[in-house]
């Protein structure tokens, strides 16, 4: 069945176009993040990469560009960063609001205003990285005049926006977005190089664990679809209506809750949070007041903690996900655009009433998913801990990010057929 899907994907020719060109400009991202930056010891940078398992989540979300200071090693992070602060504030500012609904010019100044706020953030988190990388024991910056730094960071942040139109240009081909597809390439990339190091390491000793680790990862990525797909259906009915000599309405239908509203936002906001502490107690450790100094080894120490890590890093997803949902779904206005409709909830009357149903139920389903969401965040430190196997310890963002994006690949390729169907193609 697949593979006649296959054929008939390749055989209409301008989808065919747009795969292929989609795929060339992944591989023009892969590329460009293996130029690292002149002045750099990429094997010293690897190693604290690989030490800091905060930075190797950064990493994942920048599409990989990191870890060897890339021309692209801010990836789209800062892009996602100001995405973000967007949505947010179209939600608080009532302008901001006004303008997100006026259509298709709306959306276009609000995406402009989010690529100009892309550049300074990339230019700030590109200076913090350089900092943090100086403040390392291990020598990775050589030699760093001011000349080179400015150099970099403005190198670092024409790499972002260089990304940023690279992934406008692969969601113009409707065949995925393109950001995600940018993180899916960058989190697939480095499969490869996880499966040499285990071979590399093998041990006899380890094959029932190896065992448990396909089965869990098997089981995550099960579970990973059915959260992502998985949604309550309330069910809403239209009241007939006439209309002279016409009836309208008289439809039964429903409102689709899904589970997961917030996708991986909770995890981004949640690393945000959770780098900031150590970061910022980083520059301090060579402060000359002795209590600066004790206080910023006792702040990293803490978030070094495996313990302290986990727990912290479940509760803030936790908790983000309930925000972020209340942040983008509002019952309120689903409600009164029901009642405008002449739609209702069966046995709920119309108004408050609804969307105080909607709030409840909506309350409860995302209980699952924040759980979900905080389980995923913390897997590896789990897989480590059961398995023992650091190398093959499953990075449950990356994986969550991965099937999200298969998923929505696969859905848009999918309404990309069905249109051709249609229209007799």
């Amino acid at each position: 069945m697949w593979i006649q899907k296959l054929i008939r994907i390749w055989k209409i020719k301008d989808l065919r176009h747009s795969i292929l060109y989609v795929a060339a400009m992944l591989v023009i991202f892969r590329i460009a993040a293996h130029i690292p930056v002149p002045g750099i010891n990429v094997s010293a940078l690897k190693d604290f990469f690989a030490s800091n398992q905060l930075l190797g989540i950064m990493n994942v979300l920048s599409g990989g560009g990191m870890e060897n200071f890339s021309i692209v090693a801010m990836g789209v992070a800062p892009y996602i960063t100001a995405s973000i602060i967007f949505q947010l504030l179209v939600m608080i500012i009532p302008r901001l609001e006004e303008i997100s609904k006026e259509g298709e010019a709306g959306r276009r100044k609000i995406n402009q205003w989010t690529r100009w706020l892309t550049i300074p953030l990339a230019a700030m988190q590109g200076y913090a990285l350089i900092a943090l990388l100086r403040q390392s024991q291990i020598q990775i910056i050589v030699d760093l005049t001011v000349w080179r730094l400015i150099t970099t960071i403005v190198t670092v942040t024409a790499g972002t926006i260089f990304l940023m139109w690279i992934g406008e240009l692969i969601s113009e081909k409707h065949i995925g977005n393109g950001i995600s597809l940018l993180i899916f390439a960058g989190i697939v990339a480095q499969l490869p190089a996880i499966i040499q190091q285990t071979l590399v390491t093998f041990d006899r000793t380890q094959i029932i664990n190896l065992i448990i680790f396909a089965g869990i990862a098997v089981a995550t990525v099960v579970g990973v679809v059915i959260i992502t797909e998985g949604q309550r259906n309330v069910p809403v009915s239209y009241a007939k209506r006439v209309r002279g000599m016409k009836m309208y309405g008289g439809v039964d239908t429903h409102l689709p809750l899904r589970v997961n509203m917030a996708g991986v936002i909770p995890i981004i906001f949640a690393i945000s949070i959770i780098l900031f502490p150590p970061m910022v107690a980083q520059f301090f450790l060579n402060a000359k007041s002795q209590f600066l100094v004790k206080s910023a080894e006792w702040v990293i120490a803490v978030f070094q903690d495996q313990l302290f890590y986990g727990v912290f890093y479940f509760i803030l997803v936790f908790g983000f996900t309930y925000f972020y949902t209340e942040v983008i779904f509002h019952p309120d206005q689903i409600s009164e655009n029901l009642q405008k409709q002449g739609g209702f909830i069966p046995g709920i009357r119309p108004g408050s009433h609804t969307a105080e149903y909607l709030k409840n139920t909506t309350n409860r389903i995302i209980l699952a998913g924040a759980l979900f969401l905080g389980l995923i965040a913390v897997l590896p430190l789990i897989m480590r801990g059961f398995t023992g196997v650091a190398t093959l310890a499953i990075g449950g963002t990356s994986l969550l990010i991965v099937v999200s994006v298969v998923i929505e690949t696969v859905k848009q390729i999918e309404s990309q057929l069905t249109m051709r169907d249609y229209e007799g193609l």
